[in-house]
């Protein structure tokens, strides 16, 4: 998973990031095809909505949870609190590059190239950003967080995906390491992993989310 050493178990902000990476190359390949056009794409599917959704999820748990707690424990340790800072710096140029996709897609003079460069700023935005979550965020998150603190931040995960685990737990392991989906797997109850394996993992590869919208995006 990583090479770092974490007292707490951090396997699922891997996971997460690991999801939120694939979905950014999916995207970028989809704005550099030249078959097709990629704001007609990417404005008519699924995939781009979930992804908005579930990021939103992760980082308004990081922002309302997370982050607040971190900062408290690192306020007379001017390192690691510009470290914290950064995150939430980070956090807050994310939702204009999304809005700016949006704004791309639903522009029909600007051409798929202005598109494509949209994109491009922000895969490496929020690439950069988890990266930097990674090397340095959670080592710090890691000194300072208890269990507690952790399973606040995870209850506040899933109240924010609400009755939407049917489709996102799909969504986070489409994809992933037999590592991470044995990890991600294993912390659930026996009932829910079997409702995921029979039910609900068959249903989401049958769909094609990121071709036009078949219906809702809830489950």
């Amino acid at each position: 998973m990583t090479g770092k050493s974490f007292k707490n178990d951090m396997s699922m902000m891997f996971i997460f990031h690991d999801a939120l990476r694939r979905q950014l190359e999916q995207i970028a390949r989809i704005t550099a095809e030249a078959t097709d056009d990629p704001r007609v794409v990417l404005q008519a599917s699924v995939g781009w909505e979930l992804f908005k959704r579930y990021l939103h999820v992760h980082h308004g748990a990081e922002d309302d949870v997370l982050w607040p707690a971190i900062r408290l424990a690192t306020r007379n340790l001017p390192d690691q609190l510009a470290v914290i800072d950064a995150m939430e710096a980070e956090h807050a140029i994310v939702d204009p590059g999304l809005n700016a996709v949006d704004a791309a897609l639903a522009d029909h003079e600007g051409g798929p190239e202005r598109l494509a460069m949209i994109v491009e700023r922000l895969v490496g935005g929020l690439g950069g950003h988890l990266t930097h979550e990674e090397d340095e965020a959670l080592a710090i998150v890691d000194e300072h967080c208890t269990p507690e603190l952790l399973q606040r931040f995870g209850a506040e995960h899933q109240v924010r995906i609400g009755p939407g685990t049917p489709e996102y737990l799909p969504w986070l392991l489409q994809g992933a390491s037999d590592e991470h989906i044995a990890i991600a797997l294993g912390v659930l109850p026996e009932p829910v992993r079997a409702a995921y394996l029979a039910e609900w993992k068959p249903a989401y590869a049958a769909r094609d989310i990121w071709g036009p919208k078949n219906g809702s995006t809830t489950a």
